[in-house]
């Protein structure tokens, strides 16, 4: 165990923080995600039983979001004339504006496809148990400087 950690960042995912550079990203994606079939070429972390909420605001603890981008966070998009509503996405905004002092203007809505395409390219994928529809997030890492 370590001090000052969140207890939920288990020490793979803490080594895949610690690993990733400035502009990597990370998807923390929610249970319907295919993480395995858009991370093969990435570095998948099982989080079965948590969800998303809880490993975010434990990840903006240790994790600097990227201040050379105007949106280092993106939410995959609800697909037109899904009547899905992403009350979650309000609980995002919450955590991410107690972390980064932009507030919520860090957001950027990505197409569903578009976002599968980004996080092809992502450092790791978060494969968690969340159950909320559109409940994907994705950060692109920024420099620590304290």
């Amino acid at each position: 165990m370590l001090k000052g950690i969140p207890a939920i960042l288990s020490p793979e995912l803490l080594k895949v923080l610690c690993e990733m550079g400035h502009s990597d990203t990370i998807v923390i994606a929610d249970g319907n995600f295919p993480s395995e079939t858009i991370g093969k070429d990435a570095i998948v972390v099982r989080a079965d039983g948590h969800g998303v909420p809880e490993l975010l605001e434990a990840i903006l603890k240790v994790f600097p979001l990227d201040t050379y981008v105007e949106k280092p966070v993106s939410l995959m998009q609800v697909t037109p004339g899904d009547p899905v509503e992403t009350p979650i996405w309000d609980v995002y905004k919450k955590l991410v504006s107690e972390a980064d002092d932009r507030g919520d203007v860090v957001f950027a809505e990505v197409e569903r496809f578009e976002f599968y395409e980004r996080a092809k390219k992502a450092y790791a994928v978060i494969a968690t148990g969340e159950t909320a529809i559109y409940a994907n997030i994705m950060l692109q890492k920024g420099v620590v400087t304290d």
